[in-house]
């Protein structure tokens, strides 16, 4: 089974009215501004998979910076999932600025089918300490139905692209350390926070820390897959495409000519997915 980690749809308001949305969020008009930056609903979604011999998708909305569009985007969403219920898993977005609103549609998140929330996202500015600590209660209501988090993690050197934000990993790993008990998804190879597993001090704060490949053509060169498996094994990486962005065979064809076993391969296409959301 095939499992794209890390897709992202809108609802037809927000597709039909960029321009409306861009004046109500500073990030949606980074990343979204411009025209050529795709939005699609799911019946794109599905056609894609279809096209790549995708088996199912995690989708995903925009973590905006307002309760009432969080709650708009996880409508979309849980209609998705109810439309296409053995294609399409969902993830909830949260404002987290509001923590006891944030807690309730958490709730009705998961009462309505959704396996978990994300992709959080600080873009452009990036998480600081105090958004670290109101996310406390949001992990909180999370560990009760174990349901894990996608959070957006960003790589601080390197080119800017539309969202790349500023958070220092030493807030990445704070944030990780805070909540033991909740299995974390950080995206993007988590900004680089991979690479640290080599240290065994940090090892032992990560190990229900998931990394998933979304956006990797675009940052790192195809041995990532290989370096990666050596640090970590295969039993914590999933892939994940962040399509629209990127469509998902680009990244099956890396990772099967990564020079990898079958064992390996088959777990990060979707065998630590399935096992993840309990599919």
């Amino acid at each position: 089974m095939i499992i794209d980690g890390h897709t992202h749809i809108f609802p037809r308001e927000v597709r039909q009215n960029r321009l409306r949305y861009c004046q109500k969020d500073p990030a949606f008009r980074e990343i979204y501004g411009d025209e050529k930056a795709q939005m699609i609903g799911p019946e794109p979604l599905i056609a894609a998979m279809d096209d790549a011999g995708v088996d199912m998708a995690v989708v995903c909305g925009f973590p905006w910076r307002n309760h009432d569009l969080c709650v708009m985007g996880n409508d979309a969403i849980l209609e998705a999932v109810r439309r296409f219920p053995s294609r399409l898993v969902g993830f909830g977005c949260v404002y987290p600025e509001e923590p006891d609103r944030a807690v309730r549609e958490i709730d009705r998140c998961v009462a309505g089918g959704l396996r978990g929330i994300g992709e959080i996202g600080f873009y452009g500015r990036g998480m600081t300490r105090k958004d670290r600590v109101g996310m406390e209660s949001i992990c909180k209501a999370m560990s009760r139905p174990k349901i894990p988090l996608l959070l957006h993690a960003n790589e601080t050197v390197g080119h800017s692209y539309p969202g790349k934000g500023d958070t220092d990993l030493r807030e990445i790993y704070r944030f990780v350390s805070s909540c033991p008990d909740l299995t974390i998804i950080l995206a993007h190879w988590g900004g680089g926070l991979i690479f640290y597993e080599m240290m065994p001090s940090v090892a032992r704060v990560t190990g229900r820390v998931y990394y998933d490949t979304a956006a990797s053509p675009f940052l790192y060169r195809k041995s990532i897959y290989r370096v990666a498996h050596e640090i970590i094994g295969a039993d914590r990486i999933v892939f994940g495409s962040d399509y629209p962005l990127i469509r998902p065979e680009r990244y099956i064809s890396e990772i099967r000519d990564a020079g990898l076993d079958q064992a390996p391969v088959d777990k990060i296409l979707g065998e630590n997915m399935r096992g993840l959301l309990a599919l």
